[in-house]
């Protein structure tokens, strides 16, 4: 009976990661769309994806889901702001830096 137990609790716990995950990921592809939307407007002619990773990968999850939110309406001011705040980052700016040559459109 324990054993039972047992194995329906890691189960549930299974299924609850899983379930967050997919919220997780569906959040940070939200919030990817805006990120790119906000790199691309800022930093015409630059391949937006390896900045905008690099700016989700510094994100908190609090900041992913209120930047997530604006992929629908556009991004905000305060959206904008945030993104460029977290840009600027040393752990982002690294990551960009390490990107360069990427980051060129050619």
């Amino acid at each position: 009976m324990r054993m039972a137990l047992a194995i329906s609790a890691l189960v549930a716990v299974a299924g609850c990661d899983l379930a967050q995950q997919a919220a997780d990921d569906v959040a940070r592809g939200q919030a990817k769309r805006a990120v790119d939307g906000v790199v691309a407007e800022r930093l015409p002619g630059v391949n937006v994806a390896p900045v905008t990773d690099c700016i989700i990968e510094e994100a908190t999850a609090q900041e992913i889901l209120q930047i997530a939110a604006s992929s629908t309406t556009g991004a905000t001011g305060e959206v904008t702001q945030m993104v460029l705040q977290i840009a600027q980052r040393p752990a982002a700016a690294t990551c960009m830096a390490l990107n360069g040559a990427a980051l060129l459109k050619t």
